[in-house]
């Protein structure tokens, strides 16, 4: 189901009323066959593993075949994938890439874009790509408290203001995971609305 696996926050965002960019929801949706971390799938000559690789989305799952990496959404070879609460989960998809990165894959297929054939540099790339991200956002909050608008207008001061909704959704989807880990805080909940400061 479309909101399966999700954290005790996104959980407690989406009963706030928080809904995602809605970027393939499909709230009617409901499995035939659920699959768990680990689960095979097999044909008459031929073995995939689940993987489960939340993060794009909660319930999200790669398949591993031998040394070939099926990873759907956590990495693409041409962009970064959109991590928009309470679907996606910060922590959740950097926790997915390194668990992917600690594995020895030959080749990768995404959902979207080329194989990638260096599929451990891209891997590292993506999670440096979050890092960085992430020094930008206590950097900007550093010299005061911010909503996320002012955050995104700052950060993403570059990119066409058409952009800047699904911008300010990864943003968040930052501050949540920052907001857990107790380095910011969120004033007066945690919400898009609210006030960020850093701790």
């Amino acid at each position: 189901p479309a909101d399966a696996g999700r954290s005790a926050t996104m959980r407690s965002l989406a009963a706030s009323g928080l809904a995602g960019g809605g970027e393939g929801v499909d709230t009617e949706f409901a499995p035939d066959l659920c699959l768990t971390d680990g689960a095979p799938v097999t044909g008459p000559d031929w073995h995939l593993t689940a993987l489960h690789t939340p993060g794009h989305f909660a319930g999200h799952l790669s398949f591993a075949w031998h040394d070939r990496l099926f990873c759907g959404d956590v990495a693409m070879g041409w962009s970064t994938s959109l991590v928009s609460p309470p679907d996606g989960d910060m922590a959740a998809y950097r926790t997915s890439l390194a668990r992917l990165a600690g594995m020895d894959w030959r080749i990768s297929y995404p959902t979207h874009g080329a194989p990638i054939e260096d599929v451990g540099g891209r891997l590292h790339d993506l999670a440096a790509h979050r890092r960085g991200r992430e020094a930008e956002i206590l950097a900007t909050l550093a010299s005061g408290s911010a909503s996320l608008a002012e955050l995104t207008r700052q950060i993403y001061a570059d990119t066409p203001i058409a952009l800047h909704p699904a911008a300010s959704r990864n943003i968040f989807a930052h501050l949540v995971d920052l907001h857990d880990r107790s380095i910011v805080s969120a004033m007066p909940i945690l919400a898009p609305s609210a006030q960020f400061s850093r701790l």
